[in-house]
């Protein structure tokens, strides 16, 4: 698939997101077609699925657009550009914060799930109760 280019709808199958939030992203800046095809319509490249699929597990933890773009911008220029030592340090050290406060969401993320596991048992139980009450 190396090379070739994917409408819109084969990315948003994809990545499961919607046609709609994937021109959203595009109208924010956060992710922009490769091409367009003679008939206008959008094309993309594995690269750019992949770009989606990094703003789709960033937007469950919580990032913002401007922290995806921001994030985003710092992994462009680590893979794109010839950096000095301290540039690259610099972005190194961006990309360390996102990954930190991923990691941070991630642990709130489940103790909330813990928590939804032991509401639903107890929820079971209750069920069960009152079902064996029943009969």
């Amino acid at each position: 698939m190396d090379g070739e280019r994917m409408q819109i709808g084969e990315v948003a199958a994809r990545t499961e997101l919607s046609l709609r939030t994937i021109r959203h992203y595009e109208e924010t800046g956060l992710v922009v077609p490769s091409a367009r095809s003679r008939g206008g319509f959008r094309l993309y490249t594995e690269a750019d699925a992949a770009r989606l699929m990094v703003i789709r597990r960033m937007k469950p933890l919580g990032f913002t657009l401007d922290q995806m773009r921001d994030l985003l911008d710092a992994t462009d220029r680590l893979d794109a550009e010839q950096l000095t030592r301290d540039e690259r340090e610099a972005l190194l050290e961006r990309v360390r914060g996102y990954e930190q406060g991923a990691a941070e969401q991630v642990a709130k993320l489940r103790v909330q799930l813990v928590r939804a596991e032991e509401f639903a048992q107890t929820l079971r139980e209750r069920v069960e109760r009152s079902r064996d009450a029943a009969v």
